[in-house]
């Protein structure tokens, strides 16, 4: 797939930047009074009728903070709500940050000491004025805190729905990609900061990848496949994020899947057999009969996207002439073009020795029943040795490329 790659640093809007410290007034009131100064003489003069230096009292020094807010600026409005806290401090490691809303409740976040930047768990409200408290070490007459304010932008109209295909518990196989589409394309230029926000955990750990299928849609595909039994987290933290035009990402999004025991199914051409493997061993060899010269199979690895036990396969609405209508058993579709695992019981005496489906894996009725009971969702087969190569894109073909050609698909470098 062919991206253009424009890249471009992280953007928050409306946030300046201060430079150095900020300077905290202090001072002692004395109700309505004036302070009075003893001796000198401007004071004197200022007794005398005179008008001392300038006519009016001298202000103290202002106290100097060892710690300071550098971003938001203070006071700053129409803040995106995924702003980051920025600070300084002379003493980092003995530093702490807390942010609070406008009804004084601490906003939950997490402290970046090394780099000095406070990170929201999530997206702030908008139209709200945050309080932000810094308080470090007070040293060589230098005060040790200081706070300022800001306020969020108001809620956008112009907003970019995030969906996963995956609902939270499910199970699928060790094949299954993570897909997550969203309702408006995504500029090119826009999708490294989307994937930095879009985090995926498995345990065990498992290194992966994000690959742009479309400018609406986004895979993330472990190295291998996903071992057997895993758990997999994705956080997708969009909500407020600027995606570009104009527009904001509606909300955050979590994913929490399952993945079942490791079930691999590899066909070869050659021998006109189809291996079967759960977590590792060889449970089943059977014979199958592919796509003949005319309609062949394609060779590549796919993945089981749908089942249907019992199906009619109708191909007269584009080809009138060849078309045909018929019932299926056990079918389990591999391609977005019409490629099935079947039951075919009309080629049972040509499987293991000649093709003569239209490009479908045939089994016979016993074996479509025995796989058909087996698999899900997410499992994978690769198919080998025959005439046409699998195109990308013609269905979850996450795993059809190299690992190393499948993150030329992320933004990130």
């Amino acid at each position: 797939m062919n991206i253009s790659r424009v890249r471009r640093p992280w953007r928050i809007a409306a946030v300046g930047l201060i430079a150095g410290t900020v300077l905290l007034s202090s001072g002692c009131g004395h109700g309505d009074k004036s302070p009075t100064w003893q001796g000198g003489a401007d004071q004197t003069q200022a007794a005398d009728g005179g008008s001392g230096t300038d006519g009016a009292s001298p202000s103290p020094s202002p106290t100097l903070s060892t710690v300071a807010v550098v971003s938001p600026a203070a006071d700053a409005t129409n803040v995106t709500a995924i702003t980051e806290v920025k600070y300084t401090s002379e003493d980092p490691e003995n530093t702490s940050v807390t942010v609070t809303d406008a009804k004084g409740e601490e906003v939950k976040g997490t402290l970046d000491k090394d780099d000095k930047v406070w990170r929201a768990e999530k997206a702030l409200d908008y139209g709200t004025k945050y309080t932000v408290t810094v308080n470090g070490t007070a040293s060589e007459g230098k005060g040790g805190s200081t706070s300022s304010t800001f306020t969020t932008m108001a809620k956008p109209s112009k907003i970019i729905r995030v969906t996963s295909f995956l609902a939270d518990g499910q199970t699928v196989g060790v094949g299954m990609p993570l897909i997550i589409k969203f309702s408006r394309a995504i500029p090119a230029s826009y999708r490294d900061d989307v994937e930095r926000r879009m985090t995926v955990t498995a345990t065990p750990a498992q290194e992966g990848s994000w690959g742009w299928i479309s400018p609406t849609e986004v895979h993330y595909r472990p190295k291998v496949f996903w071992k057997g039994n895993s758990k997999v987290f994705a956080n997708v933290r969009l909500g407020g994020v600027p995606l570009g035009n104009g527009y904001y990402g509606k909300t955050d999004l979590t994913v929490d899947v399952k993945i079942g025991r490791s079930f691999v199914m590899t066909v070869s051409n050659k021998t006109k057999q189809m291996t079967v493997k759960q977590d590792g061993k060889v449970i089943k060899t059977l014979p199958v009969s592919l796509g003949k010269p005319s309609t062949p199979s394609s060779s590549g690895t796919m993945i089981v996207m749908e089942k249907a036990k019992h199906t009619v396969f109708d191909t007269t609405d584009t080809d009138p002439v060849n078309g045909y209508k018929t019932p299926i058993d056990f079918a389990q579709r591999i391609t977005w073009s019409g490629q099935f695992i079947h039951a075919a019981p009309w080629s049972e005496g040509k499987q293991g020795h000649t093709n003569v489906s239209h490009g479908c894996v045939n089994v016979s009725e016993a074996m479509g029943a025995w796989l058909f009971s087996r698999t899900m969702m997410g499992d994978p087969i690769t198919v080998s040795g025959t005439e046409e190569k699998l195109k990308q894109g013609n269905g979850w073909t996450d795993f059809n490329v190299s690992y190393g050609e499948w993150k030329k698909l992320s933004y990130l470098k």
